[in-house]
């Protein structure tokens, strides 16, 4: 794979940890149960020579068979027992995949992960692991007894006779080109079909995301017909992998097990000829019979560890994946509350956004970033929430730099709420706590009667036990960004950055929630970005953003005077409002 010497299965063992014990009582369990599984050839050959011989003594018969009975019980049990292990462990090992990989995407800057489609990254954490279950459980033991039987039983066929226990190998060779046809250009047919189920994932999410729109600009039928060709992209790319494969695959499961075909006539000639007797000849075929389907069962997972050796690669992009540089433990120490952006840049896509921006917020400070769309003021405030690392220049609290801050540490400082915030499908009492997961259902309560949540919440059909829907899709634009505000303000954060927090409500409620977070935010940090600017007259410093730089900063009324940038926006700003009055 190329990330570490022992590839895929290595590394997926080295993420098994204390479970790693389990695997290895799998494979003891499976090479007993593979003992358990080639004695009873032993003594079914001590009955055919004994019946050949004229023995009549039932009760040899008797113990014979009971012997073969009780080994075909451990065979069967030690069976079950390997695979309840290895599947304990395999259960457990992809368990921590899974957690690693979602705190891996907590750790990453907020630019590399929604640069990936959502539906690729679902597909990858959720089917795609899952999809390494049936190998990493099954690989272990079964490839254990796979190849080991195949083993023993062809020394003891060597032993009998060497001549046979060739003639038993003369169809390997043949079903081995037949399997090497069917493997040819497997790597260019399975990204094929990685890519297009990725393609399908992100394509059906779009979909079904963009469902409201789709309606609204009758785009039902485009929309639909891009699902469709990805839809028909996806089942192509596996059925013309199948059609390659198929007639090879026919012919290399069909001519390896036929070990007959050549020891039923060598044999056969050999035991006239009289080189064999015919009790050795007869336990041969016995034996040889079961030589070559555990090797097939082995052969068959050929497919499914490739698959694996793709995905864990797909999974490692993710782990190993670079994350922001932050501390485990907090070694430096913060004096004050003061936020100082120092000569930052900051670049999406290789185009830099922030072109250099300095600025210092005070503790206590309320501070709103004001400008044209695209300027940059989300993308300063995303900084500040450590959301992303600055690429050049710094960004420091109490005079230390906030990646020398644990993130744990770190993100109790800060609130964030967003224009898109986005609730859990839990209910809304659960939503609002966790801003704080040790609140009372009164302190709940009591946050969203603050934040005028209260008097919608109960008339809601259970009120605070209501469930909201995935991504909050119960609930109005207004209403969901309510609920992300007593969220915000459960938390108690030092620092409380509203990222047009207040978009989706109306003037009514807009008004009521500015006179609540300012009674919240006393002796808090308030950075605000907002388009309203009348929501934002009364801060304490205004910075106007244009195009990444500071166009201006100072008061509302030091911005008027001015006459700039701000002043043009704010008298654009007037206008628009005595329009919506006129109306």
């Amino acid at each position: 794979m190329g990330k570490d010497k022992h590839g895929s299965f290595g590394w997926l063992l080295s993420q098994s940890g204390e479970r790693k014990g389990k695997f290895i009582i799998s494979v003891v369990l499976a090479a007993m149960s593979m003992i358990c599984g080639i004695v009873p050839y032993y003594f079914i050959s001590r009955i055919v020579r004994d019946l050949l011989a004229g023995d009549t003594d039932k009760s040899a018969y008797i113990i014979n068979c009971c012997i073969i009975l009780a080994l075909w019980l451990g065979h069967a049990l030690f069976h079950a027992l390997s695979t309840a292990n290895s599947h304990l462990a395999t259960f457990h090992t992809l368990a921590v995949i899974r957690k690693k990989s979602l705190d891996k995407l907590a750790k990453m800057p907020l630019g590399d992960v929604i640069s990936q489609p959502s539906g690729a990254l679902k597909s990858t954490i959720v089917e795609r692991i899952d999809s390494i279950e049936t190998t990493l459980a099954h690989i272990l033991p079964e490839f254990t007894t796979g190849i080991s039987a195949p083993i023993i039983i062809l020394i003891c066929a060597f032993v009998l006779n060497w001549k046979l226990g060739l003639a038993a190998l003369i169809t390997v060779p043949l079903g081995i080109v037949c399997y090497m046809l069917m493997m040819f250009g497997y790597e260019e047919n399975y990204s094929r079909t990685v890519r297009a189920t990725k393609a399908l994932n992100a394509v059906t999410t779009e979909y079904i995301n963009g469902i409201e729109v789709i309606k609204v600009f009758g785009k039902a039928q485009s929309s639909y017909e891009k699902f469709a060709a990805a839809a028909k992209e996806s089942a192509a790319s596996f059925v013309d992998w199948m059609r390659k494969c198929n007639v090879y695959m026919t012919f290399a499961m069909c001519i390896m097990p036929a070990t007959m075909l050549s020891v039923l006539p060598i044999g056969g000639i050999m035991t006239i000829h009289g080189t064999i007797s015919t009790a050795d000849f007869i336990t041969i075929i016995i034996l040889t019979v079961g030589l070559i389907e555990p090797l097939i069962g082995v052969m068959s997972y050929s497919d499914d560890i490739a698959q694996m050796d793709t995905i864990v690669t797909e999974v490692r992009n993710i782990i190993d994946a670079p994350e922001m540089e932050r501390p485990d433990k907090q070694t430096a120490d913060i004096s004050g509350g003061d936020i100082v952006l120092d000569d930052v840049h900051f670049s999406y896509s290789d185009k830099e956004i922030l072109h250099g921006i300095s600025m210092t917020i005070h503790k206590g400070e309320f501070v709103a970033l004001v400008g044209p769309s695209g300027s940059g003021k989300s993308t300063i405030a995303r900084l500040i929430a450590s959301l992303w690392d600055v690429e050049s220049g710094s960004i420091m609290i109490g005079g230390t730099d906030i990646r020398n801050i644990p993130l744990d540490e770190y993100n109790k400082k800060i609130a964030y709420v967003s224009q898109d915030n986005f609730l859990f499908d839990l209910t809304v009492r659960e939503n609002i706590r966790l801003g704080d997961q040790n609140a009372s259902d009164s302190e709940v309560e009591e946050a969203a009667k603050k934040c005028g949540c209260h008097d919608f919440i109960m008339g809601l059909e259970k009120g605070y036990d209501t469930i909201v829907g995935t991504s909050g899709c119960h609930l109005s634009g207004g209403e969901r960004q309510r609920i992300a505000i007593a969220r915000a303000m459960l938390k108690d954060a030092d620092i409380i950055i509203l990222d047009e927090a207040t978009a989706y409500t109306d003037p009514e409620n807009e008004a009521l929630i500015q006179r609540s977070v300012a009674k919240l935010v006393e002796g808090k940090t308030l950075i605000v970005i907002a388009h309203r600017l009348s929501t934002v007259k009364n801060a304490d410093v205004l910075y106007v953003i244009k195009d990444g730089v500071i166009e201006e900063s100072g008061s509302h009324d030091e911005l008027l005077a001015e006459r700039g940038l701000y002043s043009s926006m704010w008298a654009a700003h007037i206008s628009a409002k005595d329009g919506e009055e006129d109306v």
